[in-house]
């Protein structure tokens, strides 16, 4: 049934609100440490390269674990509790940064925290599914998932800028404040859903100890191996961007560059959400993926600043909406039951790509130059485009609205 804006069911309703909140404080957290870990890691222990790497990479192992495990329980336990735990979890995991001791404290800590996160952060993500009118499912989980998009983008520009002035324990506090302001403010998320219901299994599945069936949602899985390729292709601006810029004296514009990521992102995310809906998650999905091309196009040319905010504002246009539309389309294609497992599922190939990409195109860098690797970058996501179109794409006109 068609219905009118000033008919449809609201989105930013109080739960979703707070949901929103709660995300992008997660978010905010984890970026906020993310780019100066590293660093940390090499001025505090003396250590190399590769392994502030790891320890910076351990936290994305952490959400990894975090994300499978809280898939298959999400929904058995709900949410709201299963978000709960996170916070608690995460708030205890963020005071282990104050323990002052050898390395491996700190390596221990990425890795729980990076659980805790990903504990939190499928939680959020499934009841925003939760919380969005059914008729506005796609436009809904694109708000929402500007949480992310801000929280990445701020995390990074004021980490940079605090660790400048203040010793790092500011950061830790704040994440830490963070960490409890957002378990108090959940306490308010209301949800009324049926959680006793569950998807029809084979007899001889649910007798099985050990079932994938019960952590992955096979039917967001095209959608993870997407969000894969493309987590991996953002992997190369996420580590190689600050050193490419300064190989092309663009340093300082290049700590904006994630604002005008969010800018486009902010802009451009509500209004495919609403084009998702109305029509169907195509006409989204192969823009984005040719904003994202141009992305890495640009940067592959850039010799200026204006190339450079050019690069992030196509950023913002294409991956921004490639992220939220897998998010939607994870959603779409899996039945209320399992929103949670898909939500897992389509972060799971998200985290997979970010977090060994850096590894992976660590091998490509060293026989190309950072302008080279955006080119091939490039070609990553035509291939990525081919693919979509494949797994989902010429599906959608026999797939129903929501």
């Amino acid at each position: 049934m068609n219905q009118t804006a000033s008919t449809k069911s609201p989105i930013w309703t109080k739960s979703f609100n707070i949901n929103f909140i709660t995300n992008f404080l997660v978010y905010l957290c984890m970026y906020l440490l993310i780019v100066i870990i590293a660093s940390y890691t090499k001025s505090e222990y003396h250590a190399s390269d590769s392994m502030a790497g790891l320890v910076s990479g351990l936290f994305i192992i952490g959400s990894l674990i975090g994300r499978f495990i809280t898939g298959k329980y999400v929904n058995k336990i709900g949410p709201k509790r299963i978000l709960i735990i996170g916070l608690i979890l995460l708030i205890i995991t963020q005071l282990f940064y104050f323990i002052e001791g050898a390395l491996a404290v700190l390596m221990f800590t990425r890795l729980v925290n990076g659980i805790a996160t990903g504990v939190t952060t499928t939680a959020t993500g499934t009841i925003a599914a939760y919380t969005t009118p059914p008729e506005r499912k796609s436009e809904g989980i694109s708000l929402f998932s500007l949480s992310l998009v801000i929280g990445a983008a701020i995390g990074p520009f004021f980490g940079l800028l605090l660790i400048n002035t203040f010793p790092i324990q500011l950061l830790f506090l704040l994440c830490l404040l963070c960490g409890i302001v957002s378990f108090i403010i959940s306490f308010f998320i209301k949800l009324n859903i049926d959680l006793t219901s569950e998807v029809a299994m084979p007899q001889n599945a649910k007798n099985k100890k050990f079932d994938i069936n019960h952590y992955i949602a096979k039917e967001a899985l095209p959608v993870a191996i997407i969000m894969l390729l493309a987590g991996l292709s953002y992997s190369s601006i996420l580590t190689f961007l600050q050193f490419f810029a300064q190989e092309i004296n663009l340093v300082t514009i290049s700590s904006y560059f994630f604002i005008f990521y969010a800018i486009a992102s902010l802009v451009t995310r509500p209004v495919a959400g609403r084009m998702m809906d109305d029509k169907n998650e195509n006409v989204v999905a192969y823009p984005a993926f040719i904003f994202l091309i141009l992305t890495f196009l640009t940067l592959s040319i850039t010799n200026n600043s204006w190339l450079l905010i050019l690069a992030g504002l196509f950023l913002g246009a294409g991956y921004g909406n490639i992220s939220s539309c897998m998010q939607a389309i994870a959603i779409k294609v899996s039945p209320p039951a399992k929103y949670g497992i898909a939500t897992s599922t389509y972060f799971i190939g998200l985290d997979l790509g970010l977090g060994f990409g850096p590894y992976v195109l660590g091998f490509v860098t060293s026989a190309v130059s950072f302008a080279q690797l955006y080119a091939i970058m490039a070609v990553l996501v035509l291939i990525t485009g081919v693919i979509y179109y494949f797994v989902h794409g010429k599906k959608v006109k026999h797939t129903s609205a929501f």
